[in-house]
């Protein structure tokens, strides 16, 4: 099926270009979504005549996400969670934390915008966490996990604290 995207998504295209989907994907997810139209004649006119809309929509996105991405720079989220005496945590935070963190901050972030590439954050330590707020733009902020005593680091234990030379090997 072939299908005229009207905006740009990830590993498909960008606004105007004509692509070969399947049917289902473009039947009940792209069409109903108002992210393509089929691409018939009358269709291909019809986009033409609304182009420029379409442009002048996305670049007004793309100024909002960098301005969004602007306010997130430099910004610093401090959790506080139920953690053991090695540091590790009863549970963990997700993408949602996150997101209503931000959002309780003032900065208002859906949780689908926080990217945790290596999943979900379950040791007490700083984390550098991506928010993306538009396919080409992303803000970096750092999430600095705590136990709920406020310790960053866990605290050393007797058998911690001994050095034991032979232990160690060099790699």
């Amino acid at each position: 099926m072939q299908v005229i995207l009207l905006q740009r998504i990830a590993n498909l295209g960008k606004l105007g270009d004509t692509v070969d989907v399947k049917a289902g994907f473009g039947r009940n997810f792209l069409i109903p979504q108002g992210k393509a139209l089929p691409a018939t004649p009358a269709n291909v006119e019809k986009f033409e005549a609304r182009r420029a809309e379409l442009e002048a929509i996305e670049a007004e996105e793309l100024k909002e996400a960098q301005t969004r991405a602007d306010a997130l720079t430099d910004v610093n989220v401090i959790m506080r969670a139920k953690s053991g005496e090695d540091g590790k945590l009863f549970g963990s935070i997700g993408t949602r934390d996150i997101a209503d963190a931000l959002t309780k901050s003032g900065l208002e972030v859906d949780r689908s915008e926080v990217k945790l590439p290596e999943g979900t954050l379950r040791q007490v330590g700083e984390y550098s966490v991506d928010i993306q707020l538009h396919h080409d733009v992303f803000a970096n902020i750092l999430v600095t996990v705590l136990s709920e005593d406020g310790e960053l680091q866990p605290q050393p234990t007797e058998s911690n604290t001994e050095s034991n030379d032979e232990d160690v090997a060099d790699v």
